[in-house]
């Protein structure tokens, strides 16, 4: 689909080679628009167009039009819709029928005969409104940020219920929402992460931003192309004059681009907005992140703590088990077939039996007294 400056549209079908040669790009720049790359960040800036990758958006941008591959997507019909909305409203250039490209601001006019190009102050007017590329890419910009904002919006719906109840009750179904949760919210912060660190990447280096500043070469290949086209056809100038126009025009010019290669103000302010949103998206899903880490934390230490219980509970079946043990003993060594004076002794059994029994009782509490003393079981 292609957008142009006042927010017309049309669907077009281009191959490959239609559109190296249309924007001037370079093929391996069509590769980042393919699905292979689909959910890979990148704004790249070229002599004549930006390519922009983000997210769901795949797009060629130019200084005069927008194309926008698989604009039909479900995920891309917003960023469809904005530019149609926007476009026309922020558009600083019209058509006034003729083929001639006027400012609406400043009547800034590119003639193709025989009028001259406004002076550098001019074309400096313009600059209040952002240019068309900018547009564009703020408009981008803002679809991809909304849509992750809603991602990481309902991610935390989902995600804090889950994690109460597997607080609250640690079960095989509990775990696994909580697995499938993680692996989304990995995913998220990916996304997440790609488009700002590209946006930090710009912010970083003034040279890609400035090459980002499409109208601007676009208006200087306009005054260069109508100043030729003026001393040609304007046979009635002198030529000391025409001589004197072209050393004027072209030192203002070449001081507007210097001054202005360096004046990226107005796309890092740009740039720098989105970057503090995508940053408090990111530490939305980084609270997230930490909400389901403690969370982890308390159901180890519940699962630890039910670990000790079964540890004590052990222990304490174990020392029975030895005084019962010790008993078994003292009646294996009455019950062998040992000649003993207590056999023909009345009223001795009860007795032998109550006593043994009493001591190993004793021999456990003494034994789990010692264990408590240690601390070995619990108070």
């Amino acid at each position: 689909m292609r957008f142009d400056r006042t927010g017309q549209s049309e669907l077009i079908e281009c191959d490959k080679s239609v559109i190296i040669k249309r924007v001037s790009i370079p093929a391996r720049d069509l590769r980042i628009l393919g699905p292979v790359f689909s959910h890979s960040s990148s704004i790249l800036a070229r002599e004549k167009a930006m390519v922009v990758n983000l997210e769901f958006i795949r797009a060629i941008v130019t200084a005069e039009e927008v194309l926008l591959v698989d604009p039909l997507r479900q995920d891309v019909l917003p960023f469809v819709d904005q530019l149609r909305q926007q476009l026309p409203h922020k558009s600083a250039f019209k058509n006034d029928g003729t083929g001639q490209i006027v400012a609406q601001d400043d009547e800034m006019l590119f003639p193709t005969s025989e009028q001259w190009l406004p002076a550098p102050e001019t074309v400096e007017g313009m600059q209040a409104e952002l240019p068309f590329e900018f547009q564009v890419l703020e408009i981008a910009l803002e679809v991809v940020c909304t849509f992750l904002d809603s991602s990481v919006a309902e991610l935390e719906r989902d995600a804090y219920p889950v994690l109460d109840e597997l607080a609250m009750n640690v079960s095989t179904k509990n775990l696994e929402r909580v697995r499938s949760l993680k692996s989304n919210l990995t995913r998220l912060l990916a996304r997440v992460q790609k488009v700002r660190d590209e946006i930090e990447h710009l912010l970083d280096d003034n040279e890609d931003m400035a090459q980002l500043y499409l109208t601007r070469k676009w208006i200087q290949n306009q005054q260069s192309e109508a100043l030729l086209g003026a001393m040609v056809s304007n046979n009635n100038v002198p030529a000391a004059t025409l001589l004197q126009r072209l050393n004027s025009t072209t030192s203002g010019s070449l001081t507007i681009n210097h001054s202005n290669d360096d004046d990226v103000e107005d796309l890092e302010m740009l740039l720098e907005a989105y970057f503090m949103q995508l940053d408090g998206t990111r530490n939305k899903i980084l609270s997230v992140r930490e909400y389901i880490d403690d969370t982890e934390d308390y159901v180890n230490i519940q699962l630890d703590n039910q670990r000790n219980e079964l540890i004590q509970l052990q222990l304490t079946l174990t020392i029975a088990s030895f005084a019962v043990a010790v008993e078994t003993l003292i009646a294996g060594v009455f019950g062998m077939n040992i000649p003993c004076t207590l056999y023909q002794t009345n009223g001795v059994f009860w007795p032998l039996v109550g006593g043994c029994t009493a001591g190993c009782m004793l021999l456990f509490l003494l034994i789990l007294g010692y264990a408590r003393w240690k601390k070995l079981l619990g108070s």
